[in-house]
């Protein structure tokens, strides 16, 4: 349930403590008006963002919150969820801050499912670091896939671009044994069903990009998009659906064929996220779509470079933030119209 104020409540974890998480979530939520819409909950410990607030000279409403029932409004809460501040060391990889990161999430997630939370905003972990006998996935998406109820799907979004994945951490020799007609189907179905639920698109027009090098030339560069990617997207739109392609990746996003589409469905990660990046880098969401919870994050990584030098832009960040509400009301409102 939201609170009575209508203001939503946005559960965040820190992500990699040695990385700009506490730098972009402090700069955040330094703007006051940013409470109109947000009671934000931090899974952290309150001693390292007072530190961290006093070192890089940022001024947030910063408050320790013993009680998740009753989060202070137009603060930052803080829970404390470790038992004893991080000894941050920027740009420092290390398994005990991989270890931090993952105590955070775990318990931002478990806020969210008992609904004391109404979405997930995870700041950047580092993949390697997070390695554990307790946890042995290669990100974000993949534990709350089985943390939720759904199915999930990558989806990278702006205003001017939305991308999903058909397979994201998977590496490339393996994409093609991987991406069967009943996935990719699957992954199709699941963007489709996400742009009209989650942005309020009656009729999304979907954009498939094709395996190959110019989605193979008609089998002169290999057979899987005339084998599996085009009787798939015939079969789909016989259906009613608005699906085109397969399109030569180069090309589509050359001569801006984006622009002509609610969204496009990329073949793998590198395929979709490096036009993304370039063309919204720094603005851009990273959505896990098709799960009955709601979590975004930044489109970027941990920055260890610029890690505790006060460069870090929370751009992305607020998106995320900003992203998360407008997809928890039109999830509202959808489900009302189907009531």
């Amino acid at each position: 349930m939201v609170l009575k104020s209508n203001k939503i409540r946005v559960g965040i974890s820190v992500g990699d403590p040695n990385g700009i998480g506490f730098e972009i979530i402090l700069k955040t939520f330094q703007d006051k008006k940013i409470y109109d819409f947000f009671i934000p909950i931090v899974f952290a410990h309150p001693k390292n963002f007072i530190e961290e607030q006093k070192k890089l000279g940022i001024l947030t409403n910063v408050c320790s919150l013993t009680n998740l029932k009753k989060p202070n409004d137009g603060h930052l809460n803080i829970v404390s969820t470790w038992n004893e501040p991080f000894s941050i060391s920027y740009g420092i990889e290390s398994s005990k801050a991989g270890s931090f990161a993952i105590s955070s999430l775990k318990a931002a997630t478990l806020a969210l499912k008992k609904g004391l939370v109404d979405v997930l905003v995870t700041a950047p972990i580092h993949k390697k670091n997070i390695q554990s006998k307790d946890f042995k996935f290669p990100g974000h998406t993949d534990y709350l896939n089985q943390e939720f109820q759904g199915e999930s799907l990558m989806f990278m979004i702006t205003d001017k671009l939305k991308v999903a994945l058909a397979s994201d951490h998977i590496p490339l020799r393996d994409i093609t044994s991987y991406l069967t007609a009943e996935r990719i189907e699957n992954k199709i179905l699941l963007l489709e069903k996400s742009l009209k639920k989650d942005f309020g698109i009656s009729k999304p027009k979907i954009a498939v990009l094709g395996i190959n090098p110019h989605s193979g030339d008609h089998g002169v560069i290999g057979k899987e998009d005339d084998i599996l990617i085009s009787p798939l997207i015939k079969k789909l739109f016989e259906r009613g659906k608005m699906v085109f392609g397969p399109y030569a990746a180069d090309g589509f996003f050359g001569n801006r064929s984006y622009q002509k589409f609610d969204a496009v469905l990329a073949m793998y990660h590198d395929q979709g996220l490096i036009p993304f990046k370039t063309i919204s880098f720094g603005e851009g969401v990273n959505f896990t779509a098709g799960l009955d919870h709601i979590r975004t994050s930044p489109d970027h990584g941990t920055a260890m470079d610029i890690a505790g030098k006060g460069k870090a832009n929370p751009n992305s960040f607020y998106n995320a933030i900003n992203q998360a509400r407008l997809i928890f009301l039109k999830r509202r409102e959808f489900k009302k119209l189907k009531q």
